[in-house]
């Protein structure tokens, strides 16, 4: 490992972070926000503590009730007057659908003067869910989507369908009483009904949109879940305001501020990154690469959310895959790094926020056994980074807009 390059991935990773937590921007979203008679908060997502606790700080008065569901180890501490539920993500779980149960008896007898303030980040579709099929059979179903390579909006265009709170429902069911609702986006181009499955927005999917999908990954679905999809979510919601507080377009930058004042000039890619994984982490490596000689400090941006098809039964995630994926670009090099992260601090089903290499990072591998395009094959990026101590640990981070990744070049 380079130290020099890998203090730089470092501090930029920090100060990235830092600068797209939600509080400030929770905050600034409640300057419009009128309470009802009753003001009941729910807040979901990855991100939803973090929010909730923000919000806390600022209403002008005190909650009818409060619930957060969010996921396993993101509750820092209890908060005044809200009840606070730990579930599982990516697949659900007993928990999650507990802890929904209980936010919708929360919102069923609210009426026109009250207002449910719905804060929603990333990891909604997993967390907030009522199923309208067994839990065991959405969660196989959650499986599969993972599994296949589908993109976010396909997955969720799927979950909607599935689900009593999903593709504007949740709204719905508040009704008569008006939502409030603030998000943190975590889906590309920001689409509402995207955004944890959009519980709070009119859908624009369809059931042969969904029907497609289905067809297309050649989901093994009951008969029951493939008459789910037959049926169509709602079109028009007329009780929601909602005002979207965050996107991966200001963690990258603040990706390249960090990179800026460590003396790199940052060059922003793109922030619609959403190809395979891997492709990514090559593309990046190759970018390095070419670059390794011009003699400037830079820095290469990319924004997004890649997605990984499982091949194997190895550990990892989309991060951890990127970074491993760029090592053979790298090998020699003595300037270059490539990192990715995601900006919740959790890749995939393991305690890492995502995956660090450089030149040296090929070559330690070899000596270790492994080989890097075997350990993709079996999607066990996790291990491998963790044998050359290239994992990125950050622990929960309280936002989630996408993930960033970079390419340094010295």
């Amino acid at each position: 490992m380079i130290q020099t390059l890998y203090d730089d991935a470092q501090a930029v990773i920090k100060v990235a972070l830092s600068q797209v937590k939600p509080d400030a921007a929770v905050q600034r979203a409640l300057q419009s926000f009128q309470p009802g008679e009753r003001t009941v908060l729910v807040s979901v997502g990855k991100a939803a503590w973090q929010m909730a606790a923000a919000a806390e700080k600022c209403l002008p008065g005190p909650l009818a009730g409060g619930i957060v569901i969010t996921k396993y180890g993101h509750v820092k501490h209890p908060l005044p007057g809200i009840e606070c539920y730990e579930a599982a993500h990516p697949v659900p779980d007993e928990q999650g659908f507990a802890a929904t149960e209980k936010a919708l008896r929360m919102v069923e007898q609210l009426n026109p003067q009250d207002t449910v303030l719905f804060l929603l980040s990333g990891g909604g579709s997993a967390l907030f869910e009522a199923p309208l099929i067994p839990g065991g059979e959405l969660q196989e179903i959650t499986s599969q989507l993972l599994a296949c390579g589908a993109d976010i909006v396909e997955i969720n265009t799927i979950r909607k369908r599935l689900s009593r709170v999903k593709g504007g429902r949740f709204a719905r069911a508040c009704a008569p009483a008006r939502v409030f609702s603030i998000v943190l986006s975590d889906v590309l181009g920001d689409p509402l009904d995207m955004i944890a499955s959009g519980p709070a927005a009119p859908d624009t999917s369809t059931c042969a949109q969904a029907v497609a999908i289905a067809k297309k990954y050649q989901l093994k679905l009951s008969p029951e879940a493939r008459a789910l999809l037959e049926q169509e979510t709602p079109k028009q919601l007329d009780n929601v305001t909602t005002c979207i507080t965050g996107s991966v377009r200001q963690l990258c930058t603040a990706a390249a501020d960090a990179c800026r004042t460590l003396g790199y000039e940052p060059l922003l890619l793109t922030d619609q990154l959403c190809c395979e994984a891997r492709e990514a982490g090559s593309f990046l490596g190759a970018v390095a690469r070419t670059h390794a000689a011009q003699g400037k400090k830079t820095a290469f941006i990319a924004g997004g959310e890649t997605v990984v098809h499982l091949t194997g039964t190895g550990l990892g995630g989309r991060n951890q895959e990127l970074a491993l994926a760029a090592a053979p670009l790298l090998a020699g090099l003595e300037n270059c790094c490539v990192f990715s992260v995601g900006s919740d601090g959790t890749d995939g089903p393991t305690d890492a926020a995502g995956g660090y290499v450089d030149g040296t990072t090929d070559q330690e591998l070899r000596d270790r056994g492994w080989d890097v395009f075997r350990t993709l094959s079996q999607n066990d990026a996790y291990h491998a980074l963790k044998a050359v101590d290239g994992l990125i640990v950050t622990g929960p981070t309280g936002t989630n807009v996408n993930d960033v990744a970079v390419a340094l070049v010295r």
